[in-house]
């Protein structure tokens, strides 16, 4: 996974130790430890994890685009989504598909 700054560079001043713990710790240390678990499977976790709590935002957007850029198919995203329907809730799956079904199709 690619160096993220989000962090810094949206929150960076106005909350650097936030900032700071976004940036290295949650996506540099927890996201590399690809020997615990891939990226690939990092992603599914965190994208069911997302629409679980209804957090349909340009943050699970962002990881849906990672999702896809990690090797996940639109078939296989669309089987993620559907399985954690019946455990998330189907309102949440029906926005999660909506921007799954944007960032599957650009």
């Amino acid at each position: 996974m690619a160096k993220v700054t989000a962090g810094r560079d949206q929150l960076g001043d106005f909350a650097p130790k936030f900032a700071e713990l976004n940036d290295d710790v949650l996506f540099g240390q927890v996201w590399s430890r690809t020997d615990k678990l891939s990226v690939r499977d990092r992603c599914i976790v965190t994208v069911t994890a997302l629409m679980a709590q209804g957090l349909v935002d340009s943050s699970f957007k962002f990881h849906l685009m990672n999702a896809k850029k990690n090797g996940i198919t639109k078939d296989e995203m669309a089987e993620i989504l559907t399985h954690a329907a019946f455990y998330a809730g189907w309102p949440k799956a029906w926005a999660a598909f909506r921007l799954a079904k944007e960032v599957y199709t650009e």
